[in-house]
């Protein structure tokens, strides 16, 4: 299994201190908010090498990450090429692009580099060992505000995804969708068969909706919490969680 993290938005919601510092890279409990994430991926035997795709504008800063970690696992920093949130290539076309400049032909755990859950990786990848499908993850939620600004799944009993929508005014369930995702290494060619018939290639949920209603797809239910770090007062109020502990 090989593990893409995605680290290639410009996150303008952050600046200025993200104008030209990388959101990843942020400190959170006086670590970068990504070390927390590399400590989960460092767990996982099935995981043999990390790709971290990211933009011109921070690809220096993820190399010296990368490079002062001397990780147990090899982490590879690709450059999208990008140098503008107008001109990136959103979340689908950077694993399209992070498959195709490394040439991946493999499993993959999908991650964004922006977010801080409290569930473990290990769980995960065991519900995956089990479904042997693609999987996501999924919190139930009450919130309802916040059902309407994230993806929203239907699951039926035995998990499977039944109905996928994208920031929908009605929910249609409490199923919170966020940014963790496993693929079988046959599903890959999938990636371009969506793009090709004209898809957006913006947010990873998208693929989701795109993917339940051809292949079967499963939702991991999580225990915890899992925190989408992209505006300042996510950050303030990570930052102060994490310092606590």
């Amino acid at each position: 299994m090989k593990c893409i993290l995605l680290c290639a938005g410009y996150a303008t919601r952050l600046y200025p201190l993200t104008e030209n510092f990388p959101k990843a890279l942020l400190e959170v409990g006086k670590r970068p908010l990504l070390d927390y994430i590399l400590d989960e991926v460092n767990s996982l035997n099935e995981v043999d090498s990390i790709y971290l795709v990211t933009n011109a504008k921070y690809t220096e800063h993820f190399r010296n990450w990368a490079n002062s970690k001397n990780n147990i696992k090899p982490i590879t920093v690709i450059n999208d090429g990008t140098t503008t949130n107008e001109n990136r290539l959103g979340g689908i076309g950077d694993i399209i692009y992070t498959i195709e400049e490394s040439k991946i032909d493999d499993d993959i755990l999908v991650i964004a580099g922006d977010n801080l859950f409290t569930f473990t990786l290990r769980s995960f990848v065991d519900f995956y060992n089990e479904k042997k499908a693609p999987v996501v993850c999924v919190r139930e939620e009450e919130d309802k505000e916040l059902l309407k600004r994230v993806g929203i799944a239907e699951i039926n009993d035995d998990k499977k995804i039944i109905g996928f929508e994208e920031k929908p005014s009605e929910p249609k369930s409490d199923f919170a969708v966020y940014a963790e995702y496993i693929y079988p290494r046959e599903v890959l060619p999938e990636f371009k068969k969506y793009i090709e018939e004209g898809n957006s290639a913006d947010a990873p949920g998208n693929f989701i909706a795109y993917l339940h209603k051809k292949i079967p797809t499963y939702a991991y239910i999580f225990e915890g919490h899992c925190y989408d770090v992209g505006t300042h007062d996510s950050l303030a109020y990570v930052n102060e969680l994490y310092s606590k502990k």
